[in-house]
């Protein structure tokens, strides 16, 4: 399967792999909706070069994401070439996936093999929640590419004996912290222990070379920080989610520390807010009906203090529930809330390591082959180890570990199948064994979905693994066969889950699985979170209470849930895709007068929406949730002295809950120095549904205008 083509071998069955890769990543993409909070960041990027080189969410520059531009700056790329619109926002993150797949065969096949490097291809391209986060337009799925290029020039190194190699290895991860900050760093164990152990050359040069790398590392990595936090904060927009206005506190603490202690400050934070925004209004174009938007005054009295002020919120958050990843220790992995996520194949991972240690114990030889399998084995452990204790984190960061399973799982099967071929001694019994736990552990997980998925031929895909097993075991017919239809069929069941995965739709915060259906409807979540409030046309069941159809106030289940269905997916044809507030746009801009802002509203929540209707600068008061001190009193009465900004859409409660007394202070100056706009002209009352999902300062909204 296999063709000479100049220097070139062409790999028929990995063109099929990835071709398979690229129909699950672009599957009516278009269709799938994106993050708006990303998505309006990027379409203030190509409005501003201020605003592209600080990732601002407004073309104005007051505030940032939450994350570094990289990834953005590539996303807005695409979206220069293509226009602003879901698909071209999410095509670098599914292309990045398929990408990745390919390089899987590139890192694996020089040491392991044909057949272990189109396994580590397949196993990867298999994997639920790689698939969910490559069709959304988070950053996780860059991010794990420019890893992969790292570990690639990495491997260079060690095969080339040439230092450069190992620089370039680290600039590219020093890149990778500009695309997600500290999540990057995960894999510098793997990369350290491998250089070290793999290099020859003498133990001193090699930790010179190490220390050297490291400084380059540090260089890279804060290039972009240090060049921020040297700007006056005058001239610069506010850091969002940190607390500080500091890039460097963004990296240590909300997407550094925070993230395994679970304490994230002021709020829940970071991309949670999604839409289908399939119909975008280029700059010039008159504004169009598309996603979410504040669509008038939104009584909810039902819903309740949001997680950074409820204290039951926080005790899930810091005890790792809030976002439905279960509760940390050793077994989390393997819980019900994981499990599924990218966990299936864990049990063949162990005993594939097993076996290279039976295999070096046999031989005494620690060969690159033993290199490279704990060169791997160290990517994934420390993920393994985070994942089990980390406070706050969302399903989706697992996709991290999804080349070191991958890897593991290709380059294991080949060693155990010639454990096995050979007949000598335990080494024989590892490749049956473990395909029967396997498959064991996935039927544990689909017992786990019983309700959600259909038993009975997911149970037959079980059976014929666990019959593989038996005939590996048994060895009544042709052993090669039924060792690699084992291995294939332990690879049914997660791609079935990533089959539901696509179906369920994009997601802001993805889920793999049936789990990833769970939305629509009355949503149950935690305790005093509302996911809809009283929505028009909604179900009048949606009182913000927290109650789920089943009557469950604050569950274990509904906890779970919290995650998947808090932000709704927005699919053209769901019902409660949100339509843009088109009276209020509108009105706002017929009352235009050349402002900096058209409007400033508490949170990200609200501002996305307009930004991506209309041409103008949306100050989002507060960040993301609302709970960024990124504005006083005292700085907005400047402002609006100034003429800056006259509009205001904030919250009817008074109690200052999104931000704490800064906040407050600033709704209350708002309340006392500005004029409440009649809800007649300016709220829509006919039956769209409403646009800003009750998680933060979204209730009873009002707009406000200051006539000096």
């Amino acid at each position: 399967m296999m063709k000479q083509i100049g220097k070139w071998k062409i790999d028929y069955l990995l063109i099929l792999i990835v071709l398979f890769s690229a129909v699950l990543n672009f599957y009516s993409l278009g269709d799938a909706g994106s993050n708006t909070y990303y998505t309006a960041a990027v379409k203030s990027m190509l409005q501003n070069f201020h605003a592209f080189f600080y990732g601002s969410l407004d073309s104005a520059g007051f505030i940032t994401v939450d994350k570094p531009p990289v990834a953005l700056w590539i996303q807005a790329s695409s979206a220069y070439l293509l226009g602003v619109s879901d698909f071209s926002v999410l095509l670098p993150e599914a292309l990045a996936g398929v990408i990745s797949v390919t390089l899987m065969y590139v890192l694996i096949k020089p040491k392991f093999g044909r057949s272990a490097a189109l396994l580590s291809s397949l196993v990867l391209a298999c994997s639920p929640i790689f698939v969910g986060v490559v069709r959304t337009n988070n950053v996780d799925s860059i991010l794990i590419l420019t890893l992969l290029i790292a570990a690639w020039a990495l491997m260079k190194s060690v095969e080339k004996q040439k230092v450069r190699w190992l620089i370039l290895s680290v600039v590219l991860v020093g890149v990778g912290f500009n695309i997600k900050m500290l999540q990057a760093y995960m894999v510098l164990p793997a990369f350290y222990i491998f250089y070290f152990l793999a290099r020859k050359v003498n133990w001193k040069k090699r930790i010179l070379h190490l220390v050297m790398a490291s400084v380059v590392l540090a260089g890279v990595s804060l290039s972009w920080a240090v060049v921020v936090d040297s700007v006056p904060k005058g001239e610069r927009p506010y850091i969002g989610s940190s607390q500080t206005n500091s890039v460097l506190e963004l990296a240590l603490g909300y997407n550094g520390l925070s993230r395994l202690t679970g304490n994230q400050g002021q709020g829940a934070r970071g991309g949670m807010l999604q839409g289908n925004t399939n119909q975008y209004q280029k700059p010039g174009q008159q504004s169009q009906s598309g996603p979410v938007a504040t669509n008038g005054t939104q009584n909810n009295p039902g819903a309740g203090a949001p997680p950074n002020m409820n204290g039951e919120m926080k005790k899930m958050t810091q005890s790792g529930g809030m976002f439905g990843t279960g509760t940390p220790g050793i077994l989390r992995l393997f819980s019900t809330e994981l499990s599924g996520q990218i966990s299936w194949l864990l049990p063949f991972v162990l005993f594939g390591v097993i076996g290279s240690l039976v295999q070096f114990r046999r031989t005494m030889e620690f060969t690159i082959q033993h290199k490279l399998t704990l060169f791997w084995l160290a990517w994934l452990l420390p993920m393994m180890v985070f994942f089990s204790v980390a406070g706050f984190f969302h399903q989706y960061y697992l996709s991290m570990m999804g080349p070191a399973i991958a890897a593991l799982v290709g380059t294991g099967w080949v060693l155990l199948w010639q454990q096995y071929k050979e007949g000598e001694g335990a080494g024989k019994w590892l490749l049956p064994v473990g395909i029967l736990i396997t498959f064991l552990f996935e039927a544990l997980i689909v017992y786990q979905n019983k309700e959600s998925v259909s038993l009975g031929w997911a149970g037959g895909a079980v059976l014929a693994g666990i019959l593989a097993a038996v005939v590996l075991i048994l060895r009544k017919i042709p052993t090669f066969k039924a060792s690699l239809a084992g291995l294939l069929l332990a690879l049914v069941l997660p791609l079935y889950w990533t089959v539901l995965t696509i179906q369920g739709g994009n997601s802001s915060i993805p889920v793999a699985g049936p789990s990833s259906h769970e939305v629509g409807g009355s949503m149950g979540g935690p305790p005093g979170i509302s996911a809809r409030g009283d929505l028009p046309g909604g179900p009048s069941n949606s009182k913000g209470s927290g109650v789920n159809d089943g009557g469950n106030t604050g569950s274990s289940q509904n906890i779970q849930r919290f995650n998947r269905a808090a932000m709704p997916q927005m699919k053209k044809d769901n019902p409660m895709n949100q339509q843009v507030n088109k009276k209020l746009i509108s009105y706002l801009k017929k009352h235009y007068n050349g402002e900096k802002y058209l409007v400033a509203t508490e949170s990200s929540q609200s501002a996305a929406p307009i930004i991506l209707n209309t041409d103008y600068a949306v100050m989002a008061m507060g960040g993301f949730s609302g709970s960024d001190p990124a504005l006083t009193a005292q700085k907005l009465e400047k402002l609006v002295k100034g003429g800056e900004i006259k509009y205001f859409l904030i919250s009817g409660s008074s109690d200052g809950r999104m931000g704490g007394r800064g906040n407050q202070e600033v709704n209350e100056w708002i309340k006392k120095n500005c004029e409440k706009v009649p809800s007649s002209e300016w709220s829509s009352n006919d039956n769209e549904k409403k646009s800003t999902i009750s998680f933060g300062p979204s209730q009873n909204q009002t707009l406000y205008v200051y006539k000096g």
